[in-house]
């Protein structure tokens, strides 16, 4: 008699609800319990609780926005969206209690903040204050005059940037210099694997850390390369460890056949990120085992010239550049993000969801008697956020988080005495935002819940009487985003993975014919266009990799289809690697392949993105690719056949 299956949440639920394995950033919490009590402390003492809580809440949004590493990011990341929170809550403070002005007011700040959030990270936060803030204003009694709320808003994220701006002066690029040394740690734990099994999870690690490397050292880099020598010589290193990474594909090959790197390579390379951290030079110490084959040949020539640049103490500064091409001019870049926010399908698909969402909200609280309203536009506030992940998840996921942060909010405000006793509570209940910001959005949702009840208490004085009011609040705010911001948006459950993966199937096949052109005078141009060609590929592949997970939490049909579409994007990861791979065994010995079977396989990948982008199903199929057994494209056509092999064009 089979066995009844047994009751489970759904995978997409209990995804969500898995604490992130991260480790607690202790300076952080820190950062978090002083900068929120603090000000609390002050205006118990000054007998202005109020001007403490609102100075407060200004610190709540640094903390947030406190998610970048380099120091001058972080200046960025936490005054440029303070400014934004200050203008929000002044435009909300001036509508607050005019009806439906206020609904039609917030509703446009709703678009604009949709809009400018789909820019970039530091964008992204600026309308999620400008917004939130402008809820909170036009949501709640702001004292006078005017002015005074976005003044002392602005108040606490000077706290939060002060207290990150301390370690400054004695870790001054030590976050950039980290990072180098840890991309360098990662290519040794990819070269380690080649071969096993741990090969491919260890080569996503390393394209991660490549990208934050190159995010955090480009972040710094100053418009003339002469005035910022560390800076520099931190780029060069990080621009040396490329043609390792791209010998890493060749050696996994070899790995594949005879076995493993011998261990003095990995080491060597550990050696260098030590050298990297602690800013050693002189003249490099390898010893290496003698190449034989054009994989190790690889190897240990792009290892020797790693360690020279690591070594060396002043590089060129006219040669000095990343792999994905020197940034445009300021104004270039600005009117590029003008045109994006302004003319972008994207940006005003999402700023049309967000106001929609943000006006329903606001008209039905102006309708219907809701105690302390701003919570329900305050839920849509966060659940709709674009880069937050799926909608419907994070609705869900908000009203449980909500509910674990009420049970604690509703302890503090039926237990603790209001007065002093609120400043050792918030010690606590700050310190909990960072940790458990780590650990996934409903943890996050949970430990910030408390915090702004207490704030609101401060300022409006309703005590245990305001718990359960939020909790209806909140689940009216996750309705609203899950109907209108979700259902009525036929994207949201049609996925558009498939699109993203025939683009990055389209550039694979752009990449095989940049690789293997034809040797023509001017042959350098293309090595370096090959170089800055792979490095996005691999950088879009890691996007769409985010997408895919990030639809795999959502409910069927789209987190199905996605599931489904999975073993493709891995399949094309595998051919990139797999075409770099060729390539380096060429430059190190192996004999060209025929042009034509080079042009066989382009044209393969070319087909297998035209059926991706047309087809909804997947379809078996073999595709015929011929060449000679000993070429060295037969690894690079097998990837190509195992790609084709799961999917083909289909009815839609």
């Amino acid at each position: 008699m089979a066995r009844p299956a047994r009751l489970a949440p759904p995978a997409w639920l209990t995804e969500g609800l898995r604490p992130q394995p991260a480790p607690v950033p202790w300076a952080a919490v820190a950062r978090a319990s002083i900068a929120l009590s603090a000000p609390l402390a002050v205006g118990m003492a000054t007998d202005q609780p109020v001007y403490g809580a609102l100075v407060s809440m200004g610190a709540l949004s640094g903390v947030i926005g406190d998610t970048a590493d380099a120091y001058r990011m972080r200046v960025l990341n936490i005054a440029v969206p303070q400014l934004f929170g200050a203008l929000g809550v002044t435009l909300g403070t001036l509508v607050f209690g005019a009806g439906w002005t206020t609904v039609a007011v917030v509703t446009l700040i709703a678009l604009v903040s949709g809009m400018i959030s789909s820019i970039g990270a530091i964008a992204s936060v600026s309308g999620l204050l400008l917004l939130l803030n402008a809820v909170v204003g036009a949501g709640l009694p702001m004292p006078d005059p005017w002015w005074l709320p976005a003044v002392l808003l602005g108040l606490g994220g000077v706290v939060v940037l002060v207290l990150t701006l301390l370690g400054w002066p004695l870790r001054r690029g030590a976050p950039e210099k980290a990072s180098v040394a840890a991309a360098y740690r990662a290519v040794a734990d990819v070269l380690e694997a080649a071969g096993t099994d741990a090969y491919e999870e260890r080569r996503r690690v390393v394209t991660q850390t490549l990208n934050q490397s190159y995010d955090l050292v480009l972040g710094r880099r100053a418009r003339e390369h002469g005035r910022a020598p560390v800076l520099i010589r931190l780029l060069a290193q990080l621009n040396a460890l490329i043609p390792l990474v791209e010998a890493a594909p060749a050696a996994n090959l070899r790995g594949r056949l005879i076995g493993p790197l011998p261990p003095e390579i990995p080491a060597a390379v550990r050696e260098l990120a030590e050298a990297v951290e602690e800013g050693r030079t002189g003249a490099p110490e390898l010893d290496l085992p003698e190449p034989e084959r054009p994989a190790e040949r690889a190897v240990d020539h792009a290892l020797r010239y790693a360690a020279t640049v690591v070594h060396k103490a002043e590089p060129n500064p006219y040669n000095v550049d990343d792999r994905l091409g020197r940034p445009a001019a300021l104004r270039v870049r600005m009117r590029r993000t003008a045109r994006a926010a302004l003319l972008s399908e994207a940006s005003w698909r999402y700023g049309l969801r967000l106001a929609l969402c943000i006006g329903l909200a606001q008209a039905l609280v102006s309708l219907i008697d809701v105690p302390r309203s701003y919570w329900v536009a305050l839920t849509v506030t966060f659940v709709m956020k674009p880069d937050f992940g799926s909608v419907f998840s994070r609705a869900v996921l908000r009203a449980l988080g909500t509910a674990l942060g009420l049970v604690t909010a509703a302890v503090v405000l039926a237990e603790v005495p209001r007065g002093w006793w609120d400043v050792p509570v918030m010690v606590v209940l700050a310190g909990l935002i960072p940790a458990f910001s780590a650990k996934g959005y409903a943890f996050q949702t949970a430990a910030i819940t408390p915090v702004i009840l207490l704030l609101s208490d401060l300022i409006n004085r309703q005590g245990f009487d305001l718990v359960l009011p939020r909790l209806y609040d909140s689940l009216i705010g996750c309705g609203i985003s899950l109907v209108a911001g979700y259902l009525l948006w036929p994207e949201s459950w049609h996925t558009r993975i498939g699109d993203r993966l025939a683009d990055a199937v389209a550039d694979t096949a752009r990449y095989v014919a940049l690789a293997f052109a034809p040797d023509r005078p001017g042959r350098p141009a293309d090595q370096a266009a090959r170089v800055r060609s792979r490095r996005r590929l691999y950088r879009d592949l890691s996007a769409v990799r985010a997408e895919f997970q990030r639809a795999l939490t959502e409910p069927p049909p789209m987190g199905a289809r996605a599931a489904a579409w999975w073993p493709l994007l891995v399949a094309v990861e595998r051919i990139v690697d797999a075409t770099t791979a060729a390539r380096v065994r060429v430059d190190h010995g192996a004999p060209p392949p025929d042009p034509a079977e080079a042009l066989a396989i382009e044209r393969e990948l070319r087909e297998l993105s035209v059926g991706v982008r047309e087809s909804e199903v997947l379809i078996e199929v073999r595709a015929e690719l011929t060449g000679p057994d000993d070429s060295v494209l037969r690894p690079l056509a097998q990837e190509v056949r195992a790609a084709r092999a799961i999917a083909t064009p289909g009815p839609k």
